[in-house]
């Protein structure tokens, strides 16, 4: 190696051997960093690792190391499912890798989801890498295969994946879903995928390890969407979560309504963004979600209204601090309740047309500032003080 030659042919006779030695520590052959070598043996095992996924080789698959897992994810269409290693700590025999899980669920993402994973490996005597496990990176959430076995129920517009759920519980919230896109498509038109991703942990506990949160901050929320809790605008993927435990305790419309909301997040994500306040973005996927079920807004809105019959008219829109999941629970009540009647005001005032028009001209604002003041200005001919005073007026006549 060139490295060798130079110091060996120096004068410093008495100290070239400790320089070589340090070298050969340093340095693989071709002048390549040991730990550049080692990382880049680490990828060639995590590659042959995605391809036994793909191709759904189990045998393949054990050959990398653990087969932990392999079973779980079987039953999910993957159209991508690729490693890319980012950082590599050694230990003698034993390494762990930061790495980037990219797949893509066949039929149903545009682009790849990416997530952070942490992947353990140990070097047998012949100097070869194995896994030894593999786990979401620390403060990421969980995969649905993380926590076991993946069954999957396919729908006209739907993919419902589970995890400790019956088939026919699986199916039931793949028929939901196949009312919740042709419904949400009536509303909103049909510049979405038109197709929704379904997923059904076993429990509260396994809702919230898919979102990386405490079980606190979703109990008594039947479901969200996944672009809710920090996804970009334009996501390559959506994915409805459903809080088994509190979707148990709703009634056919209530199970109805909640995945129409959510599928409608689904479908309005590309036109939803930094400068969209949540009354608006909650209001309209409720707006939606109630959509001809023929509920009143007394049925709709009874925490609203009782403000609204005690003389506590709000004096402003809610703010995006009201919908927080974990707060006071009649105060979220409030807040969404208040963001569905400013919504059916405009539907009704100024026409759903214009109610569609309003959230994408919202949504396509730089920023939050000015964004609603121009939108109402524009598309419906009103200020923000006179929509506040006629949605005011709107809660006393539809709630009073």
């Amino acid at each position: 190696m060139t490295g060798r030659r130079r110091v060996r042919g120096s004068r410093a006779v008495g100290s070239w051997p400790v320089v070589v030695t340090l070298l050969a520590s340093l340095v693989a052959c071709g002048g390549r960093p040991a730990a550049d070598g080692a990382r880049a043996d680490v990828q060639r095992v995590l590659d042959r690792r995605a391809a036994a996924v793909l191709d759904h080789d189990a045998r393949a698959y054990a050959a990398t190391g653990s087969a932990a897992g392999f079973a779980a994810l079987r039953s999910v269409p993957l159209a991508a499912w690729s490693y890319r290693v980012t950082a590599l700590r050694r230990g003698g025999d034993a390494a762990t890798a930061d790495a980037e899980l990219s797949y893509r669920v066949e039929g149903y993402d545009r682009a790849p989801v990416v997530v952070p994973r942490t992947v353990r490996l140990a070097r047998d005597e012949g100097g070869r890498w194995s896994v030894t496990s593999e786990k979401p990176a620390k403060d990421a959430g969980q995969q649905l295969w993380d926590q076991g076995t993946v069954n999957v129920v396919r729908g006209a517009h739907s993919l419902v994946l589970g995890v400790g759920q019956s088939g026919d519980r699986l199916r039931s919230f793949a028929e939901l879903a196949d009312d919740a896109v042709p419904a949400v498509s009536a509303a909103w038109g049909t510049d979405w995928a038109g197709h929704v991703v379904v997923l059904v942990p076993k429990s509260l506990a396994g809702m919230a390890g898919l979102l990386g949160s405490p079980a606190s901050a979703y109990r008594g929320i039947a479901a969200v969407t996944t672009g809710e809790t920090g996804g970009r605008a334009k996501a390559p993927a959506d994915r409805v979560i459903v809080n088994p435990d509190a979707y148990g305790m709703l009634g056919r419309v209530g199970r109805q309504v909640v995945l129409t909301h959510e599928t409608t997040h689904v479908a309005t994500r590309a036109h939803t963004g930094a400068a969209t306040p949540l009354w608006l973005s909650e209001g309209y996927a409720d707006w939606v979600g109630y959509r001809g079920t023929g509920r009143t807004p007394a049925e709709v809105a009874p925490e609203l209204q009782h403000s609204v019959m005690t003389g506590s008219v709000p004096a402003a829109l809610p703010v995006d601090g009201a919908f927080g999941f974990s707060g006071d629970a009649g105060r979220l009540a409030e807040a969404y309740e208040g963001g569905w009647l400013a919504c059916r005001m405009i539907a009704a005032r100024w026409g759903e047309v214009k109610l569609d028009a309003f959230y994408r001209a919202v949504g396509e604002h730089e920023g939050r500032s000015g964004a609603v003041e121009g939108a109402l200005r524009d598309v419906l001919d009103t200020s923000l003080a006179q929509f506040t005073a006629h949605w005011q007026d709107y809660l006393r006549t539809q709630l009073g």
